[in-house]
C-alpha cells in the first residue's frame, strides 16, 4: 500500500508474468487427456475433447490468477464464488468424457489443487480426498478406464504442491504488507518529528518577537531610542527564526545549551523578569548539550508565555537541568505535561533514557518546576 495515497502499489510486470506462468505450467497434466482426443475417430469426438480442454485449462488460469489477486491484497476469497468455480471446473472436465474418455480424470488434478488455493483447510482436504478417490471408483465401475491410479498419485502430489505454494503467496503477502506498513509509519513519524522541531524552534523565537514589539509599542512615546533599538532586536530574531526554519527543513537544527542560555538571558530580560543563570556550562556530551538545550528552551517559553512569574532561574549539573519560577504554577501537578513542546522534549529524553519532571517548585501550589535528569549508568 503506497505510504502516502493509502492505494495498493501497482504489482510489477515481472511479478505480473510470474504469476502467469507459475498458474500455466499445471497445463502440463493435461498432455495425456489432449492426446486422447487428438487420437479419436470421429472428428465430433475430437472437437470435444480439445475445446471443453482448452476451456478447462483457460478457465483454470484465470481462476488461480483471481485467487492471487485476491491474496496479495490480503483480501478474502469469497467462499460462495470459489464453490461455484470449482463446481464449474468439474462440469467442464465431465463435459470432456466423450472425447478423452477415462483421461478425463486429469482434470481432477486442476480440481484438486483450486480447493487447496481457494477453500479453507478443512474444505480442501475434503475435495482432495474425493478427486483422488474418483479416478479408482472409476476404473473399477469402467474396466475400460485404465492408469487411474497414476491420477491419484498426481492428485496428492499436485495438492501438496499447492498447499505450499498458496502458503507462500500468503506469506509473501503478508511480508509485502507489512513493510509498507512500516514505511508509512517511518512517514508518519518523519512528520510528526519535524512538527515537533517546527514548534520548539518558532514556539521560543515568535514568543520572545511577540513581547519585544508589544515593549516597542509601550516605549515609542516614552523612549524612541530605546524602542527603535527593541524594534532592530525584533527584527534580528525574525531573522534568526527564518534561518532556523530553513535549517530545520534541510537538517535537524543544532542547539547547544550554551546558545540556548544566551537566548534565555535575552528572552527573560524583553518579558521583565529576573534571570538566574548559571556562570558556566559544564562539559557534556554532544546528545547530552543538545537535549539539556532544548529543556531550556522549553522550560523559558512555558515560563514566559504562561507563569507570569518574577524570577526565573535554571540550575545545570553535569547530570541535570532544571528551570523553574516563583509564578503561578500548573493548575494540577501534570496540568502542563501534555503539552505539545513537553511532549516533544520526552521523547527526545526517551532516547537518552532521561528522566522529565513537571511539577509544582513549591509545597504551596506556586511556582513552575521543568528537570531533565540523567539516571545513575545513563551517560
Amino acid at each position: 500500500m503506497d505510504s502516502l495515497t493509502g492505494q495498493p502499489r501497482p504489482v510489477s510486470r515481472r511479478w505480473r508474468f510470474t504469476g502467469w506462468l507459475l498458474a500455466a505450467v499445471w497445463l502440463f497434466f493435461l498432455n495425456v487427456p489432449i492426446s486422447t482426443a487428438l487420437d479419436q475417430a470421429q472428428p465430433w469426438r475430437r472437437i470435444v475433447g480439445v475445446v471443453t480442454l482448452f476451456v478447462f485449462g483457460l478457465g483454470y488460469v484465470l481462476l488461480f490468477q483471481w485467487a492471487r489477486h485476491l491474496r496479495e491484497h490480503l483480501q478474502p476469497i469469497p467462499p460462495r464464488r470459489a464453490g461455484i468455480a470449482l463446481l464449474g471446473l468439474v462440469a467442464v472436465g465431465l463435459a470432456s468424457i466423450p472425447g478423452t474418455a477415462g483421461d478425463w480424470t486429469a482434470t481432477l488434478v486442476f480440481v484438486a489443487a483450486s480447493a487447496v488455493f481457494l477453500l479453507s483447510a478443512t474444505q480442501a482436504l475434503v475435495i482432495v480426498a474425493l478427486c483422488a478417490l474418483i479416478p479408482l471408483v472409476g476404473a473399477w465401475l469402467v474396466p475400460t478406464w485404465t492408469g487411474e491410479s497414476t491420477v491419484t498419485v498426481a492428485v496428492l502430489l499436485a495438492s501438496f504442491a499447492m498447499f505450499g505454494v498458496s502458503r507462500l503467496a500468503q506469506r509473501n503477502s503478508e511480508l509485502r504488507a507489512a513493510q509498507q506498513e512500516i514505511g508509512r509509519l517511518a512517514v508518519a513519524e518523519e512528520r510528526a518529528r519535524a512538527a515537533r522541531d517546527l514548534h520548539d524552534i518558532l514556539g521560543h523565537s515568535l514568543t520572545v518577537v511577540a513581547i519585544k514589539a508589544e515593549l516597542a509599542g509601550r516605549l515609542i512615546e516614552v523612549d524612541t531610542v530605546r524602542a527603535a533599538a527593541e524594534i532592530a532586536e525584533v527584527e534580528r530574531l525574525a531573522r534568526a527564526a527564518l534561518a532556523d526554519v530553513r535549517q530545520t527543513v534541510g537538517a535537524y537544527r543544532e542547539v547547544t545549551l550554551a546558545g540556548e542560555l544566551a537566548g534565555a538571558r535575552s528572552a527573560l530580560a524583553a518579558a521583565g523578569i529576573a534571570a538566574e543563570l548559571p556562570a558556566e556550562v559544564p562539559e557534556l556530551p554532544r546528545e547530552w548539550d543538545r537535549l539539556f538545550g532544548w529543556t531550556v528552551r522549553e522550560g523559558v517559553t512555558n515560563v514566559v508565555r504562561h507563569s507570569g512569574a518574577r524570577c526565573c532561574t535554571i540550575r545545570v549539573r553535569p547530570d541535570e537541568v532544571e528551570v523553574s519560577d516563583d509564578g503561578r504554577g500548573p493548575s494540577t501537578p501534570d496540568a502542563d505535561a501534555a503539552g505539545y513542546g513537553l511532549v516533544g522534549l520526552r521523547e527526545r529524553a526517551r532516547r537518552l533514557d532521561a528522566v522529565v519532571t513537571v511539577g509544582r517548585r513549591r509545597d504551596d501550589g506556586t511556582g513552575f518546576l521543568l528537570r531533565v535528569h540523567a539516571p545513575v549508568g545513563a551517560r
